[in-house]
């Protein structure tokens, strides 16, 4: 079993790939997003991966159809008792009244020190303001570690740019020695931030998901579908 992937528009369809003997190549959607691909033994990646190419738009329709399905978070209030997560974790919310402005994470809780307490607004800036400053921190120590493993074959620690992103975790400008990563990893246990970040590190040797980019990854991190795995489970 390999992992691989090809690109549908702004969208990365990653999918396992399987090769046996059978006759015609078979792409199966499940229903926790997960794609697998059955193909015959005497096709070549290549071969695969443009099959594959061709049925996207399908395999998009799948995964959409699927995600209608699962159960959404409600959207968060910023309220005092309200469930947030930080590191894997969760905490429990206190917004409470201040002349000073501040967000401070203290045992179960991450309280909120605002001049209105009543401004839900005001509240969820004040939180995300401390997210992505704790974002630039643990991530730049977290890429110190995964640089430790990737200084042998050649690979600069990059800059990080800390933004929100829509649909991705991360991305990689590999011209520019550069990675983006999603404010919203902060939210997940350490060690799939560090597989994310590892994972954007890696496109600064093979900027594609070809099988030589998927081999290294593997070889610098040989736990990281198990990795993925559990970030697909994260809840934001």
């Amino acid at each position: 079993m390999t992992e691989h992937a090809v690109a549908f528009g702004q969208k990365t369809i990653r999918f396992s790939l399987e090769q046996k003997p059978r006759k015609a190549l078979r792409i199966s959607v499940m229903p926790d997003l997960s794609v697998g691909v059955s193909a015959p033994h005497t096709f070549s990646v290549e071969k695969v991966l443009r099959k594959v190419q061709r049925r996207a738009s399908w395999i998009v329709r799948q995964i959409n159809y699927f995600k209608s399905y699962m159960p959404k978070e409600p959207p968060r209030q910023f309220i005092s008792g309200e469930t947030h997560y930080y590191y894997g974790r969760q905490y429990r919310l206190k917004v409470m009244s201040a002349k000073k402005q501040d967000v401070k994470l203290k045992g179960k809780y991450i309280f909120v020190y605002s001049l209105r307490v009543d401004s839900r607004p005001r509240t969820k800036r004040l939180v995300y303001e401390w997210y992505r400053s704790r974002a630039q921190q643990m991530f730049a120590v977290i890429a110190g570690r995964c640089h430790e493993r990737l200084e042998k074959y050649g690979i600069k620690l990059p800059a990080i740019d800390v933004k929100s992103m829509k649909s991705r975790w991360g991305s990689c400008v590999h011209t520019k020695g550069r990675i983006g990563l999603n404010t919203e990893l902060i939210k997940a246990p350490s060690h799939c931030i560090e597989y994310v970040i590892m994972h954007e590190m890696c496109h600064l040797k093979y900027p594609n998901h070809t099988r030589h980019f998927y081999n290294f990854l593997s070889l610098v991190m040989p736990d990281w579908e198990k990795r993925k795995a559990r970030l697909e489970r994260v809840v934001i």
